[in-house]
């Protein structure tokens, strides 16, 4: 097989230190996790998808999470497969934006398929913004509120 002779200069140079940006630690995995996710929070929706938000648990103060559900009735297995993996790559790339010590899942619609990465990668970027808004007001709100007084 012959390779080009420009062919490591295709890919971008990473130095030796810098952090792996992965979703491993935050990824909701457990089916309870996810219905507290639910019972907690309010939908949300966008152009493309519906979106929860929610503080997490004391029990799980460990970091942002998130959680992607794709039905059935989005298509076929292949394609539900492909939204995710696109989902998770957007989300990768903009793991830093994950809102402190709250809970995310997506529910992307058939239309992921088919929108250009760039347009998505856009819209998870603003669905990460407004979250950030969110739960930063939800802790301004909880830490505010004298101890004797119940929230409302």
């Amino acid at each position: 097989m012959i390779t080009p002779a420009n062919s490591a200069s295709l890919q971008a140079p990473t130095p030796r230190n810098a952090p792996k940006l992965t979703l491993v630690g935050a990824r909701l995995r457990k089916h309870a996790d996810y219905q507290a996710t639910y019972a907690a929070a309010r939908k949300r929706q966008s152009s493309s998808m519906s979106w929860f938000l929610a503080p997490q648990p004391e029990a799980h103060n460990s970091g942002p999470r998130v959680g992607l559900t794709v039905g059935k009735v989005i298509g076929e297995s292949h394609e539900r497969n492909r939204i995710k993996r696109r989902m998770r790559e957007a989300l990768r790339r903009h793991i830093h934006l994950l809102p402190p010590h709250a809970d995310l899942i997506f529910h992307p619609r058939r239309v992921v398929l088919e929108i250009e990465f760039t347009k998505l990668e856009a819209e998870i970027v603003r669905i990460l913004t407004q979250a950030n808004t969110e739960a930063a007001r939800a802790d301004r709100t909880h830490t505010e509120r004298p101890a004797g007084k119940p929230a409302s």
